[in-house]
């Protein structure tokens, strides 16, 4: 089969996959009575990052290394220059001086940590635990900051979040039995797409003569990006930008702590520092971007949007011109 019809067809079954998993599994919280802040702190957040998990695992375990890393690394930059540019164009964002002063710095911390994973170029067995085990206390971290702070400026959140994934094309089940198999549908098309995905990505990086390290920075990371970018855009029409933020926080830690632990469990992850420089370079001059937009209690204005984008634009050029 054309490389190009897998990879067309694995990214759109990733982005509804991921939007059918959400809305099962939110679904079935709501019915099992879960606090609403929970479902939108946990279930949506990873529920968004589903195609980056997805795709990592089965890159890593396929041998596919290069494009396991790559899929973290462009996700990364791609959520702040893409995603957040977009979002910040479309509506200026405003920061919430709180999210600012406690994920801030577990942002920053992430990115410091890809360079220094990739060290001795792989990331090993106990590193990939850790990380994993670092996600798990992240996200009960966030949890528990957001139950003790301005609970009801997070519930309004959560509830935006969660009415964004279901505009962006999920459905609505009734029933904790329906909404368990939606979720189960959903998870079913994430792992398939994702299979295509890898498979289609590898053979169009044969066929034009591009690394898979470089497919996995662009197209692998786009495309696993779209279910952040299209319910960050929906949640900014409704007014609601400020989501972006967040989206581009949670899915740029997770995908570090939780993506790349979960991939190197399955098969070798990493590449020599050497060769992963330019991106590691620009990962950092974009979340040092991000880190400036958020430092405080303000909006991210629409000139900074275009900024981001512009740059993001740039180094998606510079990079298929270098594969």
């Amino acid at each position: 089969m054309n490389p190009w019809v897998l990879l067309l067809g694995g990214g759109v079954m990733l982005y509804f996959g991921a939007e059918w998993f959400v809305a099962g599994a939110s679904s079935l919280a709501r019915t099992l009575r879960v606090p609403q802040l929970i479902i939108g702190l946990t279930v949506v957040a990873y529920g968004t990052s589903a195609p980056e998990i997805i795709v990592g695992i089965e890159a890593a375990a396929a041998g596919h290394r290069d494009v396991a890393l790559g899929n973290v690394v462009g996700s990364n930059i791609a959520n702040i220059g893409l995603i957040l540019g977009l979002t910040a164009l479309l509506r200026p964002a405003r920061v919430d001086g709180a999210l600012a002063r406690r994920e801030l710095p577990v942002l920053v911390a992430s990115a410091v940590l890809v360079p220094l994973l990739l060290l001795d170029g792989v990331i090993r067995t106990w590193e990939a635990i850790g990380l994993v085990l670092v996600a798990a206390a992240y996200t009960a971290f966030m949890v528990r900051s957001a139950r003790r702070a301005a609970l009801g400026e997070a519930q309004a959140a959560a509830r935006s979040t969660l009415d964004a994934a279901d505009a962006a094309g999920g459905p609505r089940p009734k029933g904790a039995w329906r909404a368990a198999a939606t979720a189960l549908v959903g998870l079913a098309i994430l792992l398939i797409g994702g299979n295509l995905f890898i498979d289609g990505a590898v053979e169009v990086a044969k066929r034009i003569g591009m690394s898979e390290r470089i497919v996995g920075l662009t197209l692998v990371a786009v495309g696993t990006s779209l279910p952040e970018l299209i319910t960050s855009l929906i949640a900014a029409r409704r007014g609601h930008s400020d989501i972006a933020i967040g989206n581009v926080i949670g899915s740029n830690t997770f995908n570090v702590f939780l993506c790349l632990g979960a991939a190197a469990l399955a098969g070798p992850v990493g590449s020599p520092l050497a060769t992963v420089a330019v991106e590691v370079v620009v990962l950092f001059v974009m979340t040092a971007l991000a880190a400036w937009f958020i430092r405080s209690e303000r909006h991210v204005t629409r000139l900074e949007g275009a900024v981001a984008l512009a740059l993001y634009l740039v180094f998606t050029l510079v990079t298929v011109l270098r594969g």
